[in-house]
């Protein structure tokens, strides 16, 4: 897959990354209705129809907390929800919640609806959902509200160490 950016505004600091490791992937930016903070977010599935594409393909990136205090990323279908018990258990925590909205920006240097799993601040030990490995490329966030960014599990890993687990 070759790296394709549609809109030069919409380089995000993933697509950065994800060019500094030489990952292939396609950028695409949604067709969003404007509002007066920028494009309206939208939700995994609402992209998915967007995209033409099932939303078992569309991923949506979540921050959590366990137990320890410890932060985790978990990507997840926008067909599904993620299940907190499997998830504590795929990073072995006693229990894990979801971070309160407010937190998310701070924590990540993304806002709700435009999280990534590529660029964030720091580096959260990261789990997709291993339905993911059913198909040759899924759709993620690009960091930004409306960019959405197609690869292949393999380019992904060239910048985002991660496992995969059930979770959903």
């Amino acid at each position: 897959m070759k790296n394709k950016t549609d809109n030069k505004t919409a380089k995000t600091n993933a697509v950065r990354i994800l060019e500094a490791a030489k990952a292939g992937y396609e950028l695409i930016v949604l067709p969003l209705p404007e509002t007066s903070d920028g494009p309206a977010a939208v939700s995994a599935r609402e992209a998915a129809e967007l995209l033409g594409q099932s939303p078992d393909t569309v991923f949506k990136t979540l921050v959590t907390v366990g137990k320890s205090r410890e932060h985790y990323v978990f990507v997840v279908p926008g067909s599904g929800e993620l299940d907190l018990r499997k998830a504590a258990r795929a990073v072995g925590e006693k229990s894990i919640e979801m971070i309160p909205s407010k937190e998310l920006l701070p924590l990540t240097g993304y806002i709700h609806g435009g999280c990534s799993p590529v660029g964030m601040k720091k580096t959260f030990r990261t789990v997709i959902d291993a339905s993911a490995e059913k198909f040759g490329t899924i759709y993620i966030s690009a960091g930004r509200i409306g960019v959405q960014l197609k690869i292949a599990l393999s380019e992904l890993r060239k910048a985002v160490a991660f496992t995969l687990a059930d979770i959903v």
